[in-house]
């Protein structure tokens, strides 16, 4: 299935920075409110659904002389469909 991407945007933050960041959607969420990404002229709106999918992935990349490791936290949903259940813990 082709890809469009609809935002995009790499920096480096301090932890807590990332935190105070990802509080936000948390609560965005939680609330039920629309998520809009804002960077330099770049802007988009989603309005997750009541249960969409969460992805956790950790990925280690070997071969450029020194590993790189990543945490990525991915939500997703076919729009206009509600979504599936699931458990996820976080410890």
């Amino acid at each position: 299935m082709p890809e469009e991407v609809l935002f995009e945007t790499e920096q480096t933050q301090s932890r807590s920075e990332i935190a105070t960041y990802l509080r936000t959607v948390a609560d965005k969420l939680e609330d039920g409110k629309s998520v809009t990404l804002t960077a330099g002229d770049q802007t988009v709106t989603l309005t997750p659904p009541e249960r969409p999918t969460f992805e956790v992935k950790s990925e280690r990349e070997t071969g450029s002389g020194r590993d790189e490791l990543s945490l990525e936290l991915e939500i997703e949903w076919t729009e206009g469909d509600d979504g599936a259940g699931g458990s996820l813990d976080i410890e």
